[in-house]
């Protein structure tokens, strides 16, 4: 069990239960899961930009990427139906809470100029969505070998339906949201 699934299992559920009134401890919100996801647009005419985030993708997760292709075509950007346009991972379990883990405590302080996520990012049922502008962030990526530098996108899939609850759970890993006098 890592580190954060043991202080939720023990700390975390038993104060949300009380902060939030819950009486079942299957309603107390969870992590169920993190996507990660990066579009390559390049792909259209770098062949090999796929299998370069592909490998970058599996170096940051741990986890063997699924490569996603156009569902249509897209004539004004050049895309073809089927053409290989993005990489994505998706994480359960240990691997889950291992890169949450990471991203709290590693990847966010190392970013240039962090002030915080939006705390307003939810989707209405209690995910949480946030875009990377440098994929170099992670520690498995070293700088001085990237080609090009890329964006991601992670979406963290909570089992509850309440952005506040949601919210309530990911202030209890230290999730660093922005501060209201902080609005940018």
């Amino acid at each position: 069990m890592t580190r954060l699934q043991d202080l939720y299992n023990k700390t975390y559920r038993n104060e949300l239960m009380k902060e939030l009134g819950l009486d079942n401890v299957m309603a107390v919100p969870t992590i169920t899961k993190i996507v990660i996801n990066s579009g390559v647009g390049e792909a259209v005419n770098n062949s090999n930009a796929i299998e370069e985030m592909a490998e970058i993708l599996e170096r940051i997760s741990g986890q063997k990427p699924v490569i996603n292709k156009a569902k249509k075509a897209i004539s004004a950007f050049k895309i073809r139906e089927g053409l290989e346009i993005g990489v994505s991972v998706t994480l359960r379990g240990a691997k889950m809470w291992q890169f949450f883990d990471k991203l709290v405590n590693v990847v966010f302080p190392r970013t240039k100029d962090f002030r915080g996520v939006n705390p307003n990012a939810f989707d209405g049922a209690g995910n949480y969505s946030i875009g990377i502008t440098e994929h170099t962030v992670f520690p498995e990526i070293d700088p001085n070998k990237v080609q090009k530098i890329r964006p991601l996108q992670l979406t963290i899939v909570t089992n509850t339906r309440s952005n506040e609850y949601a919210r309530a759970l990911l202030n209890k890993f230290g999730f660093p949201f922005k501060k209201d006098g902080n609005k940018s």
